[in-house]
């Protein structure tokens, strides 16, 4: 992002990016509880800057992050109680998730045991080789861009973290964790707006997302 303050902290209309994302999960009714998984170093800011400004009052617990996107989302479920019935993961830069996805995820997840919120792709996707050369096109209409949230029955999530820490395996999300147990993964429709904030373009597409919602 080329900016010193990172990613969830930075402003979007005067709040930051993380408050706006607790505020779509807060709103749904279905969200019982939330924990917010942070770099330990941040707590206090995130606290004074995101927590108690706005008074979130589904917020349990700060929860310390691992030095990778697994091992964080592993200390959040272990921080849960044991009568969690089923996970929401969130990514905190995604601030424009609608309650319609959460709820349609949460729905798809009672039924299957594990759903995530996932477009369908664009544009043509080519595998290339290591020098850069094309070696496959895949078939478009069987592509999705996956997002969050990713919703797991808890006791399956807890499984899968569990045996990839076991076995030594990395994912980029939860549900290829899930995936490697062999367990089917429901895709859910998204929405295109549902983005990562992630480079200083999407910040500007943001800013222009929240300012055509606010008209």
């Amino acid at each position: 992002m080329a900016n010193s303050v990172k990613k969830p902290y930075l402003r979007l209309a005067q709040k930051p990016i993380l408050a706006h994302t607790i505020q779509r999960l807060e709103q749904n009714t279905a969200v019982d509880a939330i924990f917010v998984i942070v770099d330990k170093d941040d707590f206090s800011d995130c606290r004074t800057n995101v927590l108690q400004p706005y008074a979130f009052t589904k917020v349990q617990e700060l929860v310390a992050g691992g030095e990778t996107r697994q091992m964080s989302v592993y200390n959040g479920v272990r921080a849960l109680s044991t009568d969690v019935d089923f996970v929401v993961v969130h990514d905190g830069v995604r601030p424009f998730v609608t309650d319609e996805t959460i709820s349609a995820c949460l729905t798809a997840a009672d039924e299957c045991g594990a759903a995530v919120a996932a477009v369908p792709v664009k544009d043509t996707i080519k595998i290339s080789d290591e020098n850069a050369f094309i070696v496959e096109t895949p078939v478009r209409e069987r592509l999705w861009a996956v997002q969050t949230p990713q919703v797991f029955r808890k006791s399956l999530l807890e499984e899968a973290h569990q045996t990839a820490r076991e076995q030594q395996l990395t994912a980029t999300d939860d549900a290829a964790l899930v995936e490697q147990l062999g367990f089917p993964v429901k895709l859910v429709m998204g929405n295109y707006a549902n983005l990562k904030i992630t480079t200083p373009e999407d910040l500007r597409v943001a800013e222009a997302l929240l300012s055509d919602s606010t008209h």
